[in-house]
């Protein structure tokens, strides 16, 4: 249980392929976790990791 509480949401924003900005939500217990996260469930970003302009961790 100590794990999820350590938790928490992240950002994830990429550009697709038509270079449209996109917004992937996740929870993480960190940035790294969330980009793992993101390439593991878009398709996309799976095959294209260097879309990803940033990830903000929220407050």
């Amino acid at each position: 249980m100590a794990g999820l509480m350590s938790r928490h949401g992240y950002t994830i924003s990429y550009r697709d392929a038509q270079s449209h900005r996109c917004e992937f939500c996740a929870y993480a217990n960190d940035s790294f976790e969330a980009r793992q996260v993101a390439m593991e469930t878009i398709k996309f970003v799976h095959e294209h990791p260097n879309a990803i302009d940033h990830i903000l961790r929220s407050s």
